[in-house]
């Protein structure tokens, strides 16, 4: 199944710290469920979880809103296993599936980002200066026993080394795990069909279009 995604622009960039501007930036946008769990079989545990995506000329935004029974944050230096903890992820490639980056961030705002194709030995972490460039707020709640918690992403498209304007499609898949929680989860956004768990599958990107 096809899955497209539009990616609404905004005319200007926001202060993660601005709560106000934050809430106003993502007023307008759509939200999208991640309810995709490709290795029920194996991982059930399903978490609660949806996202938003805008840009503008300058930036990519994601929020990301989750409610689980545990959360751990152990990671706190940049392109640690951060997946091991309760982690979001975002993973997009520009050039039809080819190379693709993924970015993925513990509760904390801890970051790992890497680059290349899908085999994984051949692909490289960017350096930790450049992780550091994506700005973070995260905010956690207790509810009824479990836990919620919100995480914004603000990534300077920069770090692509590509231009992304209005009209342009690009390739992406949106991600929820926690290797290292007391039950192992892995969902996506768009489907994948693989006999073990494996984000590292371009084949399966879901298609985003810049508005």
């Amino acid at each position: 199944m096809k899955t497209v995604l539009k990616v609404q622009k905004i005319n200007s960039d926001a202060h993660l710290w601005d709560h106000e501007q934050i809430n106003e930036l993502f007023s307008s946008a759509d939200w999208h469920d991640m309810a995709c769990c490709p290795w029920e079989a194996q991982f059930p545990y399903k978490p609660n979880v949806k996202f938003q995506i805008l840009h503008s000329d300058n930036r990519i935004y994601l929020r990301y809103e989750v409610e689980e029974e545990f959360i751990k944050a152990q990671y706190i230096c940049p392109n640690e296993n951060v997946f091991e903890d309760s982690c979001v992820e975002f993973f997009i490639s520009l050039d039809a599936r080819q190379t693709y980056y993924n970015f993925e961030f513990n509760v904390l705002g801890t970051g790992l980002i890497s680059y290349g194709g899908a085999v994984k030995a051949e692909r490289r972490r960017l350096d930790p200066s450049t992780v550091e460039r994506v700005d973070t707020y995260s905010q956690v709640w207790q509810v009824d026993g479990g836990k919620k918690w919100v995480m914004i992403l603000s990534i300077p498209k920069t770090i692509l080394n590509q231009e992304i304007k209005t009209g342009d499609t690009a390739y992406a898949n949106f991600y929820k795990c926690g290797d290292g929680l007391p039950r192992p989860h892995y969902l996506s956004w768009h489907n994948i069909d693989s006999p073990t768990p494996n984000f590292h599958q371009p084949a399966f990107f879901g298609e985003l279009i810049f508005g």
